[in-house]
């Protein structure tokens, strides 16, 4: 009934959305922007104080990081609500792309922030095709159709190619945290190198804003008596089909290995 008495004033209350996970395709059920999307329209239409981030995330898709990062900041703009990014072990590559769409960042002592870079890796089976009698027998229209065909020898030409295709993403992913970190950015070379930080050294380099924990910042902010409602992806118990299961594991490996990059497990 509290609501409905005149002049007494509700507790604020502020909205938390956790954002978990390597980033890709929403066909693989990792963090995407479909996954994110009614977590984040749900935590802005309920006119919290604030939004704030949870952020646990090695990177991955690049265009996806993008998207939820731009519906952050249109959400936060749409309904004049600050967003507040806290990072737990890791917000790296895309994973810090999507903090960077937060008005402030923090981050544990230990949290792992940076990796502004972008990395293409795969393999070449060529070598072990022509030694078990294989023959490769590929038809394009297009001579660029089978670029980096894993299965024939790299070339000049395709490796150039790639590079220049890497080159654009790079310098989208760079134009990305100097136009939201802006003068926070220390003058470092290494910064747009792929170089990761570790807590106070990531604040040093200005990719973040302080050391701190959710609870006790927004409390600092908004008062002791701040309420949380909390917004997560829920999976599914039991997979219906068994290749769901069998998805899930493949997805689970590679996220682990994702995560293995930055010495965490």
């Amino acid at each position: 009934m509290k609501r409905w008495i005149p002049f007494v004033k509700s507790r604020p209350r502020v909205s938390v959305v956790r954002l978990q996970g390597a980033i890709s395709v929403p066909a693989r059920g990792n963090l995407s922007d479909r996954t994110a999307a009614p977590l984040l329209e749900k935590a802005f239409r309920s006119k919290p104080q604030a939004v704030a981030l949870e952020i646990n995330s090695p990177g991955g898709s690049p265009v996806q990081s993008s998207l939820i990062g731009a519906r952050i900041r249109r959400l936060s703009e749409q309904h004049n609500i600050p967003v507040y990014a806290f990072v737990e072990d890791v917000a790296a590559s895309g994973g810090y792309w999507i903090a960077s769409a937060a008005d402030e960042i923090w981050a544990d002592a230990s949290s792992i922030l940076g990796s502004i870079g972008v990395i293409s890796s795969g393999f070449g089976a060529h070598v072990f095709l022509q030694r078990q009698g294989i023959e490769r027998r590929v038809h394009t229209a297009g001579k660029s159709k089978s670029m980096m065909d894993p299965f024939r020898p790299e070339t000049e030409e395709d490796v150039a190619r790639l590079n220049r295709l890497l080159g654009q993403l790079h310098d989208t992913f760079i134009n990305q945290i100097r136009a939201r970190r802006g003068e926070k950015l220390a003058s470092n070379p290494d910064l747009f190198t792929g170089e990761i930080w570790v807590g106070q050294a990531a604040v040093d380099q200005g990719l973040a804003d302080g050391i701190g924990h959710l609870v006790p910042v927004m409390k600092q902010r908004f008062g002791d008596k701040v309420r949380f409602k909390r917004y997560e992806a829920r999976r599914p118990l039991l997979p219906r089909l068994g290749v769901q299961i069998a998805q899930g594991a493949l997805s689970e490996i590679e996220e682990r290995a994702d995560y293995a990059r930055f010495g965490l497990s």
